[in-house]
């Protein structure tokens, strides 16, 4: 709820407009910003976009202004562009940082049917466990898979693969670890112990490689964390 500490024509203003449950932009307001207009959440919110944080500093700025325009245009600019990117509503939308996101991608340009598709993909992904983070992933060029909390490889997968690429690699002389045995260092020979690997993606999970067994090798932890993209 807003600081009670606030006040002046602009709060009455903005007050009328952000709080009043009769008006009718509340439903679309309610697919991106979680609360209620009674709550005064909605106005929170729209301030906290429009000062990015600074909410005292800009009501001290603004509180006795006659009128709320930057305050709804701006408020209006992020719904209307979120709903301009993506054309299909979730749930998961709700409660987003939609200001920060808009502050981060406004001047890039999409197209709506490509982004709707790639979300779609997303959302009938099992292995995509964190569905609030497809929004950014998608606005951020499907990049970053740490939004996504992807689904890791179970420990029988990691053992089993482990003890087949540790039985082959000793019979060759080389290391387990397919990266060290193609080397030139002292680890070239180097069996590492489980515990000291890590599982990877031999086909990147993000170019649609699937997290499963034959898709699954074991690496040193170096070489893991230097190959990036899952």
């Amino acid at each position: 709820m807003l600081n009670a500490v606030f006040s002046g024509k602009f709060v009455t203003l903005a007050k009328a407009e952000f709080s009043n449950s009769q008006n009718a932009n509340v439903y679309k307001w309610a697919a991106y910003v979680s609360g209620s207009a009674i709550r005064q959440d909605f106005l929170a919110t729209a301030l906290a976009w429009v000062s990015n944080g600074n909410v005292s500093d800009y009501m001290s700025r603004h509180r006795n202004d006659d009128n709320i325009n930057e305050l709804k245009t701006y408020f209006n600019s992020v719904i209307d562009w979120v709903s301009t990117v993506f054309k299909d509503v979730e749930k998961e939308m709700c409660g987003l940082e939609w200001g920060r996101l808009y502050e981060t991608y406004k001047d890039t340009a999409y197209d709506p049917k490509t982004v709707s598709s790639e979300v779609r993909k997303l959302y009938s992904d099992p292995y995509v466990k964190n569905r609030k983070g497809v929004f950014e992933f998608v606005l951020g060029g499907c990049q970053d898979t740490k939004l996504l909390d992807v689904r890791i490889f179970d420990e029988a997968t990691k053992k089993s693969t482990y003890n087949q690429q540790t039985t082959e690699a000793k019979s060759k002389g080389i290391s387990n670890c397919p990266f060290c045995a193609i080397g030139h260092d002292a680890n070239k020979t180097k069996i590492w112990e489980l515990k000291d690997m890590d599982a990877d993606h031999v086909a990147a999970w993000s170019k649609g490689g699937a997290t499963n067994a034959k898709n699954c090798q074991m690496l040193c932890k170096t070489h893991n964390r230097s190959k990036g993209n899952r």
